[in-house]
């Protein structure tokens, strides 16, 4: 007769365990403050910190006591990984906090012409380029051309919501209206382009992609999304009030964490990405009246910024390895080549709907920000042998080095009291944020940074 078995860890095993995450945090919180010193984005010192202890450095200096700690045994990297996967869940639920559901029609064209100027065009450069342009060399071991294309279409057009939520919530703009359009048009830009990977992926595996089942995974996508943002605050009202709704009498924080799990656990049986179940999770927490609330969200913040979402960004420098695979020509010409089609797309849209340069610059390099949605792509389509690994590494650093601009960009622009986004009230900045990210949890109150309006 056989029994499910819990899987088990050995003392050893769980000493490797603890010593992994010890190091992650420890690298993750010091140069993410050392960063944070120095008027560089606090996200990125965090990546360093994992890339010090990756195969970069650290495993290049020291491989068998790299390999011992990080590769010693099957269960450790599947159990950090999970944790990778809380941190970034719970960035996602602790951003969706702060974004307003209401967005005005001047905010809807914007949106609209974003996502044409800096999504749309730039997918569709991406794509033609491996038709005029000699790109073997960074096509993967399946040789498959149509699917490599549309990696690069994807490459060129992705923006990183956590990362640069994770800039605006070190900065305290995450409640601007800047801040809102930016989130949106990047959350509506990834739904698009991760069915655009769905179908990648599945030419790459050689499975049958009709329109009617493409068609059907968008329109599942927005009507998720509808009801996250229309439905379900009104049903969360109403159960809350409930006598019988024990989870929220035992506990609020409980009944919230809750709330953030189920609507992933929601957009994963459905075939949505879970990190958009968190999002709208935190919206919807966001929208829900009371002092319980307010508190829960504060604790939930503290103890996400200083353990898990640091630790998601160490581990995603631990998987570089700058050593093997990399090459400086490739990687400069295609960081011009898609900074350039995203950035220019951008500043385009935002001109002609007479946004100042200021405001179009801004969104241009909020929008270019690739990270972590790069560096998930490149390890996709790297995994299924899309592209070469050559091409791996030259996507992840491009995703790094955007942010790590847009990090720079947005500290130089609050330092100098200059608005976001023109169209509202003035912005006045009183001092720009240096502490760390987890000493305000609470954007809302009593920021550094006071906004108005935008």
């Amino acid at each position: 007769m056989n029994s499910a078995k819990l899987i088990t860890l050995a003392d050893q095993e769980l000493l490797r365990l603890f010593l992994a995450i010890v190091l992650l945090l420890g690298a993750a919180h010091t140069f993410g403050y050392l960063f944070q010193r120095f008027k560089m984005p606090r996200v990125i010192g965090e990546i360093t910190g994992g890339v010090v202890l990756g195969p970069s450095l650290g495993g290049f200096l020291f491989p068998e006591t790299y390999a011992q700690i990080f590769n010693g045994f099957d269960a450790e990297p599947k159990l950090l990984s999970t944790i990778y996967w809380l941190g970034l869940v719970l960035l996602m639920f602790i951003s969706g906090f702060e974004i307003q559901k209401s967005i005005n029609r001047q905010e809807r064209r914007l949106i609209s012409a974003i996502l044409l100027g800096g999504t749309v065009m730039p997918f569709l450069a991406g794509w033609l380029t491996p038709v005029v342009y000699d790109c073997s060399s960074f096509i993967g071991e399946k040789g498959n051309l149509v699917a490599f294309q549309i990696i690069v279409g994807i490459a060129v057009a992705v923006t990183s919501i956590p990362v640069i939520s994770k800039i605006f919530l070190d900065l305290n703009v995450i409640n601007t209206r800047f801040a809102k359009i930016i989130v949106v048009a990047a959350t509506i830009e990834d739904v698009i382009l991760w069915g655009a990977l769905a179908v990648a992926t599945g030419i790459a595996s050689r499975e049958q992609m009709s329109l009617l089942s493409i068609s059907s995974t968008v329109l599942l996508s927005l009507t998720f999304f509808a009801v996250c943002l229309f439905i379900m605050p009104r049903l969360m009202a109403f159960g809350n009030e409930l006598r019988i709704n024990v989870l929220v009498r035992s506990s609020v924080s409980g009944y919230t964490l809750l709330i953030c799990f189920l609507f992933a656990t929601m957009a994963s049986l459905l075939g949505i990405n879970v990190v958009f179940g968190a999002l709208l999770a935190g919206v919807v927490v966001g929208s829900m009246p009371g002092k319980e609330f307010a508190n829960v969200k504060t604790h939930i913040k503290e103890v996400s910024l200083g353990f898990f979402i640091p630790i998601y960004f160490a581990i995603v420098g631990l998987r570089l390895d700058l050593i093997h695979h990399f090459d400086i020509l490739p990687l400069v010409g295609f960081l011009l080549f898609a900074s350039g089609l995203k950035m220019g797309g951008t500043l385009l849209a935002a001109k002609l709907l007479r946004q100042n340069w200021l405001s179009g610059i801004n969104l241009a390099v909020a929008m270019n920000t690739r990270g972590g949605p790069g560096i998930v792509l490149a390890t996709v389509a790297f995994d299924l042998g899309i592209i070469s690994e050559s091409f791996f590494v030259i996507l992840v650093m491009v995703s790094i080095l955007t942010s790590l601009v847009a990090g720079y960009w947005f500290t130089f622009v609050l330092s100098k009291g200059w608005d976001l986004l023109a169209g509202g009230p003035p912005q006045r900045v009183e001092q720009v944020v240096t502490r760390p990210a987890q000493e305000t949890p609470e954007i809302a109150s009593g920021p550094a940074i006071t906004v108005a309006g935008n």
